[in-house]
This record gives structure tokens, C-alpha cells and sequence, in this order.
């Protein structure tokens, strides 16, 4: 029996229907009967649609033995309705991307569906059942509960996490943000289920609650759908009541120090500031950029720039009652953390009295309305970025917050720095007691409406067309070239949100015997030539890049340079014009090869201690035996560390030299462009710029390697690792290749609903995440299988069966009718939605040029999917898939 189900109105008591209370920049705000709010957001342009239902409950409105419990019943919220049993299924089926998430203040739950009207109402219909009909039942509670507390205790595999934990309850003494979302052991253990029935009936209610639609979608049909079924729940007759702890102000310096075994020394610091409605907010953000930003920030400069840190990062907790502004400060390994807090708090200091620079206050501003562009012309993204600002007080803050941001000055900028960067409000370690009291007083949010007022927006950012993602359609609409020094373009131009434009760019170099021995600087040259070039130092590359509300990315591995930029049609031309910068005149610094290589190595140092890193290394380096100067070697974490320390400029120099050119590669653009002007710069950056050496592809292969159970044992870590693979003789092409995508979907596909997420997660309440994944390559003759489970280390053994027992069940027994339909058709759907994404897109058409082929490719995959039979999809994972010769590693402070 259902708890709490709900009883709907009658017809005779129908409610009215909504009410439109505002619209702001293209989104209308809407209002029910009940009390429930609806924020409606219409995106022609998106072949998809966004449910996110939001619920004004987290972690601040949990009391006393309820710590982590607004995140548990998020958990359980998955478990089931009578109408809908197995939600997990019912989403994959349909193809969706779906999640759930517990903050502070908000708990939400989305999913994003291809754009129809049965998939609009069907996510409409499960929110609103879920919302108030969800089983919250004993035996449920008592397989997530382990669940959960495996989340929790892979948190706790971290230190910097557990670090920032343990200064945040030492910051707040009294308000729940001192305690984390994920909850106490003890409480998430022995939560009782009347407890937890009551915590849902009390805050899941519609008067507690907004829901966001964005996307694809009839406004009027909407609604109706809306009313039905959120409308006709009845408005409960409890009120609730306003949370009222206010954290006092801090009289004192507080310290914390946490000893526990890890390789790469951690400093962190918060400073206490505002609500995220107050009018220092976006000052405040500017701040941390100008504190924190790669390489400008001032911190950045006085710790990683002079080697003594590898990494600083920052983030603001802008929440509904006053939050912390963090700071974090990886430490290179050799320095004392305690000078280090010191060349910090000095900085600081220095900000406070002397200000930021105008230079690096604009620069920051320029980077943050880039990242709010960007967002605006995603309508998903934005559909679940509104919960945070719903859960800060109102969704409208978001547009307060962009006009307040582009007014910030260096006075503002200063004046908060003075106001909040004070010893006495900050929490770092120990107490250190002072003569008299310097507590800094944080001020309050009385009205957010009122400070509101009738604030009307601005005009809405420029709509895309109602694009067609069938590859019939993008074939229709793709022109594809080949420029004369032989790279090949794919061009599909089509109007878009915000005009925004994405490109990939692959280069390609070299073949296996004239790579061999550099592997390493393959991987460091395209970081290293983004940072700087004969007319731009890596600073005016990274202003020039904001400005254009522009992202370029470049990586690389042997034999490949990758690019991937984002940015509006009016910029492209500018940032192709960097780009070529980037690739033709390269000044390869070495003051920022050094900067790089110290990052990379800290990396790896973390590493050592972290089981997920250690098991899939060690995987992965078994599934290549390969001399160690081969460049598709896989070396120890050891082994990199010398390399990136023996790696020099002189060697990118000599491999920029002597392989780098514009002779061989792909290149896909997508979205807002002119197709002439486009190719025309393309080829005036590709077209003379000749490949020194030699290009031949250098193959991925599949190894014939008996099983092998490897133990790492990593001492006081409360989470451990499993990861298991091998390789075979197959591609993309391969006729047995759909019926193991069927196959593979079945067993792992979702840790939520397959055969693997069902036993070890959703039965079992074995492991946080579970899962199993088939891949193919597109050209070579290799796939492989990856299978993956985070457990509490007491549980490996159980894992290890569990994972057993389903591959010989999947190939003893094969599949069910059900299990093959819901494999295919959530395969199909999930096709669709990749290609709703421009980057994706991107990335499609590049790999086809790649692979010599086109969007027809997709077409007869998707007929060959459908028509794979029960039998077919058995034979061969049996065929393929030997458990006898799995590579498998675990790793964890395992039983000896």
C-alpha cells in the first residue's frame, strides 16, 4: 500500500485553471490553485523538453537526527508509485537523461526527453504521482540506506572533501549549512521509515514546490497537462513554517586540522558573506574570479605561478541565508602548508587595502557574463540552473544578479574584499583567542520581493530554428569538403539559440615507429601552445577569448591535436583567427610548461591513494602490453611522474618542429555560420601549412589475455574500487556489433535500472554506482568491455559475485521480450537526444569524415538495433565475452 496517495479532485471541483503572474525574458511565471508555482520556458529551437520539479526542502530544514535525510528521500523517490513501479525503467525506456539532486535548500528531480507531447505528458504524469504517491517503504529504505551511505563514503575517500566538510561545521555552530547534504553515518544507518514518511509528507506537497518546463513544447497544451495533473492535487492544510537560525557573527579565527593519509598537502579557508539576494553578491563573485582565475588571479600568480602551489580554485556558496565564500590551495609536495596560508592571508590582505585592478576586474566580469551566455542558450541547462535560484529566494534573482554584475567596479570589488576577507571572520584551524572582538555582522534579507519590486527583464537572446535531428535531415543539410591541403570539412549551418557555434578540429601526425618514446610531450604540446603565441601571451589569449564569449579547448594524445570551440556567429571569425595563432605560431613557454607539469604531477600524486584511479590504471595498462616507448604504452603512475619531470621545451619544440602541419585531420562545424566564409578561413589556416612528416593511423588492438584478479590495497579508505575489462576483434561496422550494444545495454547500461544496476544497487543496496559498458572502435578492429562498482570494502566480495553471477546468467539464459525492447528503444532515443547537442553533433560529423563515412551510417545502425533478436544478442556476448578472461582489479583498504 502507497503511503499518502493522494485523492484528486472530482470534475465537480476541477481548479481553475492557472494563473499568469509574470514574464520575464522569455520565461512566464504561473501560479495553481493549490499554491504550486509553474515556470514555463518555450525553446523552438530545442528538439527536446526539460521537466524539473523542485521541491523547497534540503539539508537546512532537517532537525536533529535528520541530517541527510531530504538527500535519502530523494533516493527513494526512484523506488516507485503504484502507477509507476519502476521509474528508473520507465525513463530509460523513453530515452531520457534524468537525475535527482539534493542541495541545502532544494531537493530537485529532472528529466530531459526527446520533445513530444506522450513524452511531455508521461514526465508530467510521473512528477506529479511521485511527488505524492512514492512507496517510501521499509524493505526500500533498507537497501537505499546502504546505498547512500556508500555515496557517503566515497566522499570520504577525499581529503580536501572531508576537509572543506570539517571547516564548514566549524564555521556555522549553529545553522544547518554547517552540516553536509549527505548527512551523518549514524543518521542516514538508523533513520526510522515513520520518520522519513513524515518528512515527505510535510515538505512534498504542491504549495512547497515549482515546476520548470523548458524546450520543446505547446504553451496552451502545457498548461492543460499542468493543471491536470498538479492542479488537481489539493492544497494541504498544514502551513509550513519559515526556518529562523541566523549564524551569530564569528569572534574569532577558527582552525581545523584533519591528519589522514593522502600525497598532496591541502589548504582551504571560508569567509562568511551575504544571502545570494543581497546586493554584494555579484561583487563578491567577481572577487573570488580575481582571486582565483588561471593564470590572472592574484593567488594563482603568488602561489602556482611560483611553484609553491599547484592548483587554487574558489567558489561562492550563494545560498538563501548567508553562505561562505571558499578557497582552496593545492600544496606542491615539499612546502609547508603553514607558510603557504601565510603568502595566502598576505595576499588577502594586500586586496583589501589596495583593491584589484581594473584590468583584472573587467577580465573577470567579461568571464563570468560568458558563462551566463552560454547558459541562456541552453534551455535544459537552464531548465535545472533555475532551481538554484528558485531555492534562493526567487527565480528572478538570476537577472538581478546579470545587471548587478555588470556594474561591479574596483571600488565594489575593494569594499567587499574590506567588509568580508577579515581575520576574525574567516575559519581555517585552531582557535586563536584574541584581546577584544572584531566579529564582522552579516546582513539579512527581509523582503526579497519587495527589494524585487516590478523588476520586467530584457529582451529575449535571438531563437534557433526547429531543427530536424534525424541523420536523414543532418545528411540533407551537411556539405562536406575537403580543403586543398587535404583536410576534410563537414559544414552544417543552421540557426540556433544565442547564434551559437560550435567546432571540432582533429590534426593528425606522425605513425607508430616515428612516435615511439613521445607519448609525453604528444600529450603536453597542445596545452602549452595555447599559452601563448608570437603576437599574445596566454593572458591576452584567455581576455580575447572572454570578450568573444568564446570557449576553445585544445588536447592531445600521439598523433592527434584536438580543438573544440564554442562561441557566438559574430566571433567566430575572431577566434579562428586565434586559433591559427595557437597553431601556426606557437611560442611554447616554458615558464608555462613548468606550471603544467607541476599540475600533472599533483595529479598523479593524488592518485596513488585513490582506489577508482589505481583499479582502472591497473586495467588498463594489463590491456596494453606494449614496450614502454610505444606510445600507446599505458605506464605506472610512477613511471609519468619521471617522464613529466624529464620532459623538456626543447622537446615540444623538436615534436611541434618536425611533425606538426595542416596536411591531414577533420573538421565539423555546427550551428549560426556563413559556410563560404567559414571554409574560406579554414583553408587560409590550413591550406599552406604542410605536415613535416609522415602521416599512417596508428591502430587501437585487441589482445588475447588471460583473466587475472589483481588486489591494491590503499590503507583508510572507506571506498573501494572495482573495475573489470577485456578486449576482442570487433568495430563499428561489425555485423555482430548492434547485437552486443543490446546485449551490453541490458546488462550495465544504467546503475539505476539493468541487470546489473537492478541486483547490485536496487536489490542488493550493494554499490553507489554499478554499471557496464560495450565499445567499438570506429575504424580499427577492437572493442572491448568496461565493468565498474564503488562499494564499502566489505562488501567487494559480495560485488565480485554479484557481477559473476549476472554475465553467466546473461549468457546461460540471454534476455527477456521486455529486457530487448526497452533495450532498444532506450537506445534509439538516447541516439536522438545526442544529437539535439551541437557539440555532440560536432563530434559526430568529424568522427564520419574520420571513418570515411555519413550520417546514413547512424540510419542503418539504428535498423540494425531494432531488429536484433533475444537469441542474437546472447550468442554473441557469449561469443565475446569470456568472465574466465576478464582483467579485473580491486582496490581499497580491502580484507587480507
Amino acid at each position: 500500500m502507497s503511503f499518502a496517495s493522494q485523492s484528486f479532485l472530482t470534475a465537480a471541483d476541477a481548479p481553475a485553471p492557472p494563473e499568469k503572474i509574470r514574464t520575464v525574458e522569455g520565461i512566464t511565471e504561473y501560479s495553481l490553485a493549490n499554491g504550486m508555482k509553474v515556470l514555463l520556458f518555450p525553446d523552438a529551437s530545442s528538439p527536446k523538453v526539460t521537466v524539473n520539479l523542485t521541491l523547497l526542502v534540503g539539508s537546512r530544514h532537517e532537525g536533529y537526527g535528520e541530517t541527510g535525510m531530504a538527500h535519502l528521500l530523494e533516493h527513494m523517490l526512484f523506488k516507485g508509485t503504484p502507477t509507476h513501479q519502476n521509474i528508473p525503467k520507465e525513463l530509460q525506456a523513453r530515452g531520457a537523461q534524468f537525475n535527482g539532486t539534493t542541495w541545502y535548500d532544494r531537493t530537485n528531480y529532472y528529466e530531459t526527453l526527446p520533445a513530444t507531447e506522450d513524452n511531455l505528458e508521461f514526465a508530467l504524469k510521473m512528477e506529479a504521482d511521485r511527488m505524492m504517491n512514492s512507496y517510501v517503504k521499509a524493505e526500500d529504505l533498507a537497501s537505499e540506506m546502504t546505498v547512500v551511505r556508500n555515496e557517503f563514503e566515497r566522499g570520504e575517500n577525499s581529503p580536501s572533501r572531508m576537509l572543506m566538510q570539517k571547516v564548514m561545521s566549524s564555521a556555522f555552530e549553529w545553522h544547518n549549512y554547517g552540516k553536509s547534504t549527505i548527512g551523518n553515518r549514524a543518521d542516514i544507518e538508523r533513520v526510522p521509515i515513520d520518520r522519513l514518511k513524515s518528512f515527505y509528507k510535510k515538505y512534498y506537497q504542491p504549495d512547497n514546490a515549482v515546476l520548470i518546463v523548458a524546450g520543446k513544447f505547446d504553451t496552451d497544451e502545457a498548461l492543460k497537462l499542468i493543471n491536470k495533473y498538479f492542479g488537481t492535487i489539493p492544497k494541504p492544510e498544514r502551513k509550513l513554517d519559515k526556518t529562523y537560525t541566523e549564524e551569530p557573527p564569528q569572534e574569532g579565527e577558527r582552525i581545523v586540522t584533519l591528519r589522514r593519509i593522502g600525497e598532496v598537502p591541502v589548504v582551504g579557508v571560508v569567509y562568511h558573506i551575504p544571502a545570494a539576494a543581497h546586493k554584494d553578491m555579484a561583487a563578491i563573485d567577481v572577487l573570488e574570479s580575481t582571486l582565483t582565475d588561471d593564470p590572472s588571479g592574484v593567488l594563482y600568480q603568488a602561489l602556482v605561478k611560483t611553484k609553491k602551489a599547484s592548483s587554487v580554485s574558489g567558489s561562492l556558496f550563494a545560498l538563501h541565508d548567508p553562505g561562505v565564500l571558499r578557497l582552496m590551495v593545492e600544496v606542491v609536495k615539499g612546502n609547508d602548508p603553514q607558510v603557504i596560508l601565510g603568502i595566502m592571508f598576505d595576499t588577502l590582505q594586500t586586496v583589501r587595502e589596495k583593491g584589484i585592478s581594473a584590468e583584472d576586474v573587467t577580465r573577470a566580469k567579461e568571464k563570468l557574463l560568458k558563462q551566463y551566455e552560454q547558459a541562456e542558450n541552453n534551455s535544459s541547462r537552464l531548465a535545472v540552473e533555475l532551481s538554484e535560484w528558485v531555492s534562493m529566494g526567487d527565480w528572478r534573482l538570476r537577472f538581478l544578479y546579470r545587471d548587478a554584475l555588470e556594474k561591479v567596479t574596483p571600488e565594489d570589488v575593494k569594499r567587499v574584499a574590506d567588509e568580508y576577507l577579515k581575520e576574525n571572520n574567516r575559519t581555517v584551524g585552531i582557535f586563536v583567542p584574541v584581546e577584544e572582538s572584531q566579529k564582522v555582522t552579516i546582513p539579512q534579507i527581509d523582503d526579497v520581493a519587495k527589494m524585487i519590486g516590478d523588476y520586467q527583464g530584457r529582451e529575449t537572446v535571438a531563437k534557433g530554428e526547429d531543427f530536424d535531428v534525424s541523420p536523414e535531415n543532418i545528411n540533407k543539410r551537411t556539405t562536406v569538403k575537403t580543403l586543398s591541403g587535404g583536410v576534410k570539412v563537414a559544414l552544417l549551418s543552421k540557426k540556433t539559440r544565442g547564434e551559437e557555434v560550435n567546432l571540432n578540429m582533429t590534426l593528425r601526425y606522425g605513425e607508430l615507429q616515428s612516435l615511439q618514446g613521445k607519448k609525453t610531450a604528444s600529450e603536453f604540446l597542445p596545452a602549452v601552445m595555447k599559452r601563448g603565441t608570437k603576437n599574445r601571451t596566454r593572458q591576452q589569449i584567455e581576455d580575447e577569448l572572454n570578450k568573444l564569449r568564446a570557449q576553445l579547448s585544445i588536447s592531445g594524445s600521439p598523433g592527434e591535436i584536438n580543438v573544440a570551440i564554442k562561441t557566438r556567429s559574430e566571433s567566430l571569425s575572431s577566434v579562428l583567427s586565434i586559433l591559427k595563432e595557437i597553431l601556426r605560431e606557437p611560442t611554447l613557454p616554458e615558464t608555462e610548461l613548468d606550471v603544467l607539469k607541476s599540475q600533472q604531477i599533483a595529479t598523479l600524486e593524488k592518485q596513488k591513494t585513490d582506489p577508482q584511479s589505481r583499479a582502472i590504471l591497473s586495467v588498463r595498462s594489463q590491456l596494453r602490453p606494449y614496450p614502454e616507448s610505444d606510445p600507446r604504452y599505458v605506464p605506472t603512475l610512477e613511471q609519468e611522474i619521471e617522464r613529466i619531470k624529464a620532459l623538456s621545451q626543447s622537446d615540444l619544440q623538436s615534436l611541434y618542429e618536425n611533425f606538426i602541419g595542416g596536411s591531414v585531420g577533420e573538421i565539423a562545424v555546427v550551428g549560426d555560420f556563413s559556410e563560404d566564409e567559414v571554409y574560406a578561413q579554414l583553408g587560409s589556416m590550413l591550406d599552406d601549412w604542410k605536415s613535416p612528416a609522415p602521416y599512417k593511423h596508428i591502430p587501437a588492438e585487441p589482445h588475447a589475455i588471460p583473466g587475472k584478479l589483481t588486489e591494491i590495497i590503499i590503507p583508510d579508505k572507506a571506498n573501494a574500487f572495482y573495475f573489470g575489462g577485456l578486449t576482442f576483434p570487433m568495430n563499428s561496422n561489425s555485423p555482430e556489433y548492434p547485437d552486443l550494444i543490446v546485449a551490453g545495454s541490458v546488462l550495465g547500461s544504467s546503475g539505476l535500472s539493468s541487470r546489473l544496476g537492478d541486483r547490485v544497487r536496487q536489490k542488493e543496496g550493494l554499490a553507489y554506482g554499478v554499471g557496464a559498458f560495450i565499445h567499438a572502435d570506429n575504424v580499427d578492429s577492437r572493442g572491448s568491455i568496461s565493468l565498474y562498482a564503488s562499494c564499502n570494502p566489505d562488501n567487494m566480495e559480495k560485488v565480485e559475485t554479484a557481477i559473476k553471477e549476472e554475465l553467466a546468467l546473461l549468457i546461460s539464459k540471454g534476455i527477456t521480450a521486455e529486457e530487448l525492447a526497452n533495450a532498444q528503444k532506450g537506445y534509439l532515443e538516447q541516439q536522438e537526444v545526442s544529437r539535439t547537442s551541437d557539440s555532440s553533433l560536432a563530434s559526430i560529423l568529424a568522427t564520419n569524415l574520420f571513418a570515411n563515412r555519413d550520417m546514413t551510417y547512424y540510419s542503418e545502425l539504428e535498423t540494425k538495433v531494432n531488429a536484433v533478436t533475444a537469441d542474437a544478442a546472447r550468442q554473441a556476448f557469449a561469443k565475446y565475452i569470456d568472465p574466465a578472461n576478464l582483467i579485473i582489479t580491486v582496490s581499497g583498504s580491502l580484507k587480507q
